[in-house]
């Protein structure tokens, strides 16, 4: 009887996927041998797996998927086919899947839709065609049982001599899966080099991470005798012996933390901004551009800026969150555009931070602060000249306060050797602009030069505060904030008399504004 129905009272089939282990029959579980000895139809992924040849010594028959392999132009199609061919053999739909030799007229069994499944290693570890095959057969309404196999992880961890359980930031990956990002603070134990393209390919990507002298280790697990060499990342492909049990181990680079469990996780963050700017998401995160999130971006800086000033850590945690959140939305953008992302930002920085304190993460020595300003100073005029920097003021952000961009602007040309003989001298030249101030509204100056004439009087006091070490912008802003809360008690006092300040003459004023001073002190 064939059809694609059931007929009355035939038994439902079933799916069991079973594991042969990473190499021979050594490897083959005892569980699974069980289950190879209570029959069903089975088939076999490949016959390219030292077990089968074992199984097959011992009786076992199979059908194998191999002539797919020659005929199927990717993988993904090949493994769908694999996955739906089982599910027809479950199902008795034997005119899609060939049916075993029978005799004449024979019917099928119940036996025949016990569909068995074997696969190299563990049935549920880097096997795409069990996967797909277990969800078909759900689907279906088929059975579905896995027999656990010796991992091909379990012999690497034994091949390498390595505890996985005391390794942070470990990732295994298939060779194959062109979309992992590799990062140089993560170990690597990639499976499915099987050829010398392969290698090639995927050293190319891992060159973009490690250096080009970075060791790594080439292994075959599973075999007795099998092959074992470790090489510089470069020379990753030039070996001869690939095949389809052979891995690769890459290990972070020494100094990176890929011995710490990562303490602040940003992943969440990420994900709920690429939620916020997907197909489904927020429409006004997804119309937002870098150049339509500058006010933000400045605005959470000054927000913090303020809780720092109310002495807030509540407040200024929730702020420094609201200024992370502006760093993600921007790393997002260029994410989608292919530029960089977040990862890469924080691999910027953490580079630039280990480059520029050799003093801490290298063997130069330091007396104190002074030699340190120095050493980074000299980093940056190098990192300047890699970057085709000329100029002594290059690197001022054009979007500073004015007070911060002078202070930043004069402390620059001063490192270079443009600076006032001394402190009295620097004074001196506030009176000068303030007299040459004077004279320009005395034979009322244009608006422009009066302009001119304040901006020299501010810059020549920004040099006094640099001189004191004393950052202008931050006096400027207290001194703001105090005026602010004197001239809000100077109001009270008056509402309080009954009266406005229009109401006031200037000695009045005076004397309340001096009152008022002195109950701030």
């Amino acid at each position: 009887m064939t059809g694609t129905k059931d007929a009355p009272g035939q038994a439902q089939g079933r799916l069991t996927v079973v594991g042969l282990g990473p190499g021979g029959i050594e490897h083959v579980t005892v569980g699974v041998l069980h289950r190879l000895s209570l029959g069903g139809r089975l088939f076999v992924r490949t016959r390219r797996h030292p077990a089968v040849a074992d199984l097959a010594a011992m009786g076992f028959t199979f059908e194998s998927f191999d002539p797919l392999y020659e005929t199927v132009p990717d993988y993904d199609t090949l493994y769908r086919i694999i996955a739906e061919q089982l599910v027809a053999a479950a199902q008795g739909r034997y005119e899609e899947v060939a049916p075993p030799p029978r005799e004449r007229g024979e019917q099928p069994s119940a036996l025949d839709r016990e569909i068995v499944y074997a696969v190299p290693g563990h049935p549920t570890v880097a096997e795409s065609s069990v996967r797909l095959a277990i969800t078909l057969a759900q689907e279906a309404g088929i059975p579905v049982e896995v027999v656990a196999g010796l991992s091909w992880l379990d012999v690497a961890w034994a091949d390498l001599l390595l505890d996985p359980t005391g390794l942070r930031n470990l990732v295994v990956v298939d060779a194959l899966d062109a979309t992992v990002p590799f990062r140089p603070d993560h170990h690597y134990l990639i499976s499915h080099v099987y050829h010398p393209l392969v290698a090639g390919a995927l050293k190319v990507r891992l060159l973009d991470a490690f250096p080009d002298d970075h060791p790594v280790v080439v292994f075959q697990g599973g075999l007795p005798g099998a092959r074992r060499a470790e090489v510089p990342l470069h020379e990753l492909d030039r070996l001869s012996w690939f095949d389809h049990l052979t891995s690769l181990w890459v290990p972070a680079v020494a100094g990176t933390g890929s011995d710490r469990l990562a303490g602040y996780p940003l992943d969440p963050l990420v994900e709920v901004m690429e939620r916020l700017r997907g197909e489904d998401g927020c429409p006004w995160d997804k119309e937002q551009t870098h150049t339509s999130l500058k006010p933000y971006l400045i605005e959470e800086a000054y927000e913090v800026w303020d809780a720092i000033d109310d002495g807030d850590p509540e407040k200024l945690c929730e702020e420094l969150g609201d200024l992370l959140l502006q760093i993600a939305f921007h790393a997002q953008i260029a994410s989608e555009a292919e530029a960089f992302d977040l990862n890469d930002v924080v691999r910027g920085i953490v580079t630039k931070l280990v480059r520029r304190h050799p003093h801490v993460f290298a063997d130069v020595t330091v007396a104190g602060v002074g030699e340190v300003i120095a050493n980074w100073e000299e980093i940056k005029r190098g990192e300047r000249g890699a970057r085709g920097r000329r100029s002594a003021l290059d690197g001022i952000p054009r979007h500073l306060p004015a007070l911060l961009t002078a202070q930043k602007m004069q402390g620059k040309a001063a490192r270079s050797g443009f600076e006032w003989p001394s402190f009295a001298a620097a004074v001196k030249k506030v009176w000068e602009e303030a007299r040459e101030l004077r004279r320009a509204r005395e034979v009322a100056a244009a608006r422009e030069r009066l302009e001119e004439e304040v901006g020299d009087l501010l810059f020549a006091v920004v040099n006094v505060a640099r001189f004191l070490h004393v950052n202008a912008e931050v006096a400027l802003r207290r001194t703001v904030v105090k005026f602010a809360r004197r001239f809000h008690r100077l109001e009270e006092i008056v509402r309080e008399e009954g009266k406005t300040l229009s109401q006031l003459d200037p000695d009045q004023l005076l004397a309340l504004w001096n009152r008022t001073k002195r109950s701030d002190r």
